[in-house]
């Protein structure tokens, strides 16, 4: 959908405008389309930076609902894109089963995406049919938010998987506060840290609008918050308080969410510039002990994503061999490399200075290029022709 909602309705446009579009796309996708969209996302994301991508997966369903006769049909195109690309995949299956809280009906538009806890169940056990042969694949679950799941719901999913990722998207519209108050008398993330286990194999998506009370409870919790900064901008979402959640020692990491664009340093980037909007101030988000801004949020979002796709992370015995190589011609001004690389590459700007990137010790990226490109450009412009047509 990247270009394709940048026209402006006869209303206001917002995030639910958007959503509409979405759901309007969605339901025309089958699942060869979706292995061959997902294949393309994977390999820029390999170009950009990313080795490992937590996927937050809705798409169960046939369009008119029913389920597939392996109701993991969706799932298992997710993983055969991931295996033929070569990127790590945390696979989080999305349980969604209501438009609203406190268990209202859910909408035509979600029907590809609904679950009850009984048919999620047996699509977790079936996702393992098509993971036997995966080398580092973790299994996580998603209860999309406290809008779609209902608080025994949650109790129920949470039995289902003890040690896995758990992802939910909380907090991102300041709509979703306002109606979750009028529901339980609480804000999203003050009824989730009082109301569910909350730690750290959480991770809370977007967690946009919080008061300083939630973001020290997150941060004391241990759980991950999710940014997205470029996927926010772009649906008007708002501004994360990165400086309040920074120094108070919590844990982020980055996504790309909508995938509107596709790049690790454009999210560092726009989180760095977000804060300096909110706060009027430069070097927002340079934790302590840290001299430069890029190797400050590198290496918070690295430690963070790992945590948030249940990986440990890092050049170490026993990790898989994933790193990336910079073409150090296409930024001169960081020659001196170390610090001043990292500060350039997230704060220049400039697409194509990441060259190679090797993952599990398979070269992947060669002269800034998936090695397969090709072919799976070729699928994917196939797929997009037919679905825009």
């Amino acid at each position: 959908m990247s270009g394709l909602t940048e026209v402006r309705g006869k209303d206001q446009d917002s995030f639910w405008s958007w959503r509409s579009l979405l759901y309007q796309f969605a339901s025309r996708i089958g699942p060869e389309d979706i292995r061959a969209i997902t294949a393309m996302a994977y390999a820029e994301m390999l170009e950009a930076g990313f080795t490992r991508v937590c996927e937050f997966h809705y798409l169960h369903n046939a369009p008119d609902g029913r389920r597939y006769d392996d109701p993991a049909e969706m799932a298992g195109q997710v993983v055969r894109a991931a295996e033929e690309v070569g990127i790590g995949l945390t696979l989080l299956p999305v349980f969604y089963a209501h438009s609203g809280f406190g268990g209202q009906p859910p909408a035509e538009g979600q029907k590809r995406f609904l679950s009850d806890v009984e048919s999620f169940a047996e699509l977790l056990e079936d996702v393992g049919q098509h993971t036997v042969n995966q080398h580092d694949f973790v299994l996580g679950i998603a209860p999309h938010s406290l809008r779609a799941v209902t608080p025994g719901e949650l109790k129920l999913l949470l039995l289902m998987d003890k040690a896995g990722p758990v992802h939910i998207h909380i907090a991102e519209q300041e709509k979703e506060v306002q109606d979750c108050l009028a529901w339980s008398g609480a804000r999203p993330v003050e009824w989730l840290l009082h109301n569910a286990p909350v730690d750290g194999r959480w991770c809370l998506v977007h967690a946009t609008h919080t008061n300083d009370q939630e973001i020290h409870g997150i941060a004391k919790s241990g759980a991950v918050v999710g940014l997205c900064p470029v996927t926010e901008a772009n649906l008007g979402d708002g501004i994360f308080d990165g400086r309040a959640f920074v120094s108070h020692g919590g844990y982020y990491g980055v996504g790309t969410d909508s995938n509107v664009s596709i790049s690790a340093a454009d999210e560092l980037r726009m989180l760095e510039y977000s804060q300096r909007f909110k706060t009027l101030s430069r070097n927002v988000m340079t934790g302590e002990g840290y001299a430069s801004t890029g190797r400050s949020l590198f290496e918070h979002a690295l430690a963070g994503g790992g945590r948030a796709a249940g990986i440990s992370v890092g050049l170490a015995p026993g990790n898989p061999a994933d790193f990336m190589v910079m073409d150090e011609t296409r930024l001169p001004e960081a020659a001196a490399g170390g610090d001043r690389l990292l500060d350039a590459w997230v704060f220049r700007g400039k697409s194509h200075v990441i060259s190679d990137v090797w993952r599990r010790g398979k070269h992947v990226v060669e002269g800034g290029r998936h090695v397969n490109r090709s072919g799976i450009e070729a699928r994917y412009k196939a797929v997009l022709g037919t679905l825009i047509s």
